[in-house]
């Protein structure tokens, strides 16, 4: 059986804690250009802050459902690393998608299926209701469980997959996100805690019209 290599190496060579290690080290020299290059406050809505709690929506859904960690945590720091505006802004996940398509081999590196799985993702996670992949649902997911930093309570019938409509992680991440819980753990893992409190800016509570989510 062949060994699937990518950014994070074979999951069968490594203990779960020395795999979480490995991600968030390559994660970290990733963050370090996504951030130098962010069009907006990278403290805002949709900035690194937004980018850690999909990221850890995301690695708690993927335990839960076996989806693949690579993809879940790459979309999490490249899903919105392109907008240009808070509110309305169509094509961000377009630009996000090409993004990590430019950086691919240079900053980070996956098998061909994983980034056409990430591209997907990316390109079509504020305007898909869902995807045939189950990895790519992850991602939708692991965004729209945050949408409570904005004052939206996560829908149900929105979610794609069984594990975010338990009760207990829709609940979860709902109050995470209500409450704009700062994942300092993972912040500070992505070697960002600094950053964040000097650029870190109290989300505003807007109509769901005002965004782009399906």
């Amino acid at each position: 059986m062949a060994i699937r290599r990518s950014l994070w190496v074979s999951a069968t060579r490594f203990d779960q804690p020395s795999l979480e290690q490995d991600r968030t080290k390559h994660l970290k020299n990733l963050l370090k250009c996504l951030c130098e290059h962010y069009p907006l406050h990278i403290g805002g809505i949709h900035g690194v802050i937004h980018w850690a709690r999909v990221y850890e929506n995301g690695i708690r859904l993927a335990e839960e459902n076996g989806a693949d960690l690579t993809v879940v945590s790459l979309f999490a720091v490249f899903h919105d690393s392109q907008r240009l505006s808070n509110y309305a802004d169509p094509d961000h996940g377009a630009r996000g998608a090409a993004l990590a398509t430019k950086l691919r081999d240079e900053a980070y590196s996956i098998e061909d299926d994983q980034f056409e799985l990430l591209h997907q993702a990316c390109t079509h996670h504020t305007h898909a209701a869902t995807h045939p992949d189950l990895t790519v649902q992850t991602c939708f997911d692991a965004d729209r469980l945050d949408l409570g930093r904005v004052g939206i309570t996560p829908d149900r019938r929105r979610l794609c997959t069984s594990a975010a409509k338990k009760d207990s992680i829709l609940s979860w991440a709902t109050k995470r996100g209500g409450e704009q819980f700062l994942p300092k753990k993972t912040l500070s893992a992505w070697n960002v805690e600094q950053l964040v409190r000097e650029e870190r800016i109290e989300p505003r509570k807007n109509p769901y019209t005002q965004f782009d989510h399906f």
